[in-house]
């Protein structure tokens, strides 16, 4: 388990906070859970990866828990938040992260295929959400924020039930944040290209030339960078942010779909018969 070191501690409001991060034990999550630590926070990472929890207990000095779940199944998301009732006393801060993608044609989408990428990516969200909110409202404060994806403001082919799934997340978060106001706070997170370390594993130097083309900044996000931003948005410096969708994409969407019509002249080269890179979350890797 690779960790890139968090920075120090830059939200004093964050320190002992408890935090819930899900999907936690790797990619954006494991990034966000190191950040939350590095912040003070009491942090607690739910997944359903047995193998990565044990190691990440070790790994991550400060954490405060791992829950083994799968936040498909609402009655085990029940449990679950007993168990981080347990182990941090107080919740005050939920960062709903855990997702899958599967990439194929949408003729082809079998009905158990689009249940199984809605169950997770949007029920998912709910169940843990809606645990985190009666919490939070009994303390008349807290903060739920969602990994949402570009995919969700923007059509992109091969991932119809993905690109559902983060809509839905999305017009969940606003409903929720009309209703939860003022004492909670509910934003979601859009992100586009991010380099995990499974995500790496899958490219091609080909593939990654082409894919960074399209992008004005030229790269992929690193995981730590969408993890500072769920820092900032779960900080009182974020504390008039509620309701929003942020993308944080490297300018892929600025002006419109920049990987369609908008190539970096500089990032490209002739490549001879080139396959399809991936959609932005197919590289997500939680």
């Amino acid at each position: 388990m690779s960790l890139t070191p968090a920075p120090a501690g830059r939200y004093s409001d964050l320190v002992d906070r408890g935090v819930v991060v899900t999907g936690g034990a790797s990619g954006i999550g494991l990034a966000t859970a190191a950040r939350f630590v590095a912040e003070g926070s009491r942090v607690v990472v739910l997944d359903r990866d047995t193998a990565r929890l044990a190691q990440l207990e070790s790994a991550l000095t400060g954490l405060a828990g791992v829950v083994e779940v799968d936040v498909s199944d609402g009655e085990a998301v029940a449990a679950a938040f007993n168990e981080v009732d347990r182990l941090v006393g107080r919740l005050d801060v939920l960062v709903a992260n855990a997702g899958i993608s599967l990439r194929h044609r949408f003729l082809d989408i079998t009905p158990a295929e689009w249940r199984q990428v809605l169950a997770v990516n949007l029920d998912g969200v709910f169940f843990c959400a809606q645990q985190a909110a009666r919490r939070m409202v009994v303390l008349e404060q807290g903060v739920i924020l969602m990994t949402a994806s570009t995919n969700g403001l923007v059509g992109h082919p091969y991932y119809a039930d993905y690109n559902a799934s983060k809509a839905g997340v999305l017009l969940l978060m606003r409903t929720m944040a009309l209703e939860l106001a003022p004492s909670v706070r509910v934003n979601a997170v859009c992100p586009g290209y991010v380099m995990t370390p499974m995500q790496q594993a899958e490219y091609t130097p080909a593939t990654l030339r082409a894919t960074d083309a399209k992008i004005p900044l030229g790269r992929h996000a690193r995981p730590d960078e969408i993890a500072a931003l769920f820092a900032f948005l779960a900080s009182q410096e974020g504390a008039y942010l509620n309701g929003a969708a942020i993308p944080i994409d490297g300018g892929e969407l600025a002006g419109g779909l920049a990987s369609r019509d908008w190539i970096r002249p500089d990032l490209v080269e002739p490549i001879p018969d080139l396959p399809a890179g991936p959609s932005p979350d197919s590289r997500r890797a939680r």
